[in-house]
């Protein structure tokens, strides 16, 4: 009796588990340094399970999020999260081009009373394709302070998508660079039915220029530990820009 009891328990408790793993599996938060977490969601494109990574960062004030979870079930268990881990509450949150890997979520943050932006540009885009748009638009390059730090938005121009910006800790030396950056690992720039093949190789450049020796490069959908993913998306983007040419 005491041995059926025990497998009892043990066969439960296993399966706890392997059910928590599950559930982690869904949404991932890492430490990047200081204040700055990287979360990871996942959701299925061309028959494979893909990665999605977004930032935010701890201020004094609240947390400011970069980009929403693509996985429509994480919206709420991301902020939940952040509340439970830095007793915060989440201020506001930038997307940084209209594909929905990135604005999926600025409904719902909005109906929670988080601050949404994303650029004119953006939003245009987010009209025309039905996506979810932000409640406050930015129409240049903007410096945004908030309590003890500063970033900044930056559009190089077309690439990835022709919206798509990223953004800039100078202090900190952080390039947040989105869906426009390829890990180092990627063997070609990805999707690109919204693509500026000609323009991208010539876009990255601008963001090499405007991030100089960056400590950190954060892609969307590779591992953000090797800083050569900006050099390696500059190669595969003139490598395809003189394929195109060639034609």
């Amino acid at each position: 009796m005491m041995r059926t009891i025990l497998f009892t328990i043990a066969f439960i408790c296993s399966m706890t588990n392997i059910f928590g793993q599950t559930e982690q599996a869904k949404l991932k938060i890492s430490h990047l340094t200081g204040d700055f977490y990287i979360y990871t969601t996942y959701n299925t494109y061309q028959e494979s399970q893909v990665p999605a990574n977004g930032m935010y960062l701890v201020t004094n004030k609240g947390v400011v999020m970069f980009d929403t979870p693509w996985d429509t079930s994480q919206f709420q268990p991301l902020l939940d999260s952040i509340q439970f881990k830095h007793n915060k509450s989440v201020l506001l949150c930038i997307a940084t081009h209209w594909h929905g890997d990135r604005t999926e979520g600025l409904e719902y943050y909005k109906q929670q009373g988080i601050k949404t932006y994303t650029t004119v540009l953006t939003d245009e885009f987010s009209k025309k394709n039905n996506m979810k748009r932000a409640e406050f638009l930015i129409a240049k390059d903007t410096v945004f302070n908030i309590e003890q730090y500063s970033f900044e938005t930056y559009y190089p121009g077309e690439g990835h998508t022709a919206d798509n910006i990223i953004i800039w800790f100078k202090k900190e030396k952080i390039l947040y660079g989105g869906c426009l950056i390829k890990g180092v690992d990627a063997k070609n720039l990805g999707y690109l039915g919204d693509a500026n093949t000609t323009a991208y190789a010539t876009t990255l450049k601008r963001v090499q220029q405007k991030c100089p020796t960056p400590k950190f490069i954060i892609v969307s959908h590779s591992d953000w530990d090797d800083l050569n993913s900006l050099k390696h998306s500059i190669k595969m983007a003139k490598k395809l820009k003189k394929k195109k040419n060639t034609k």
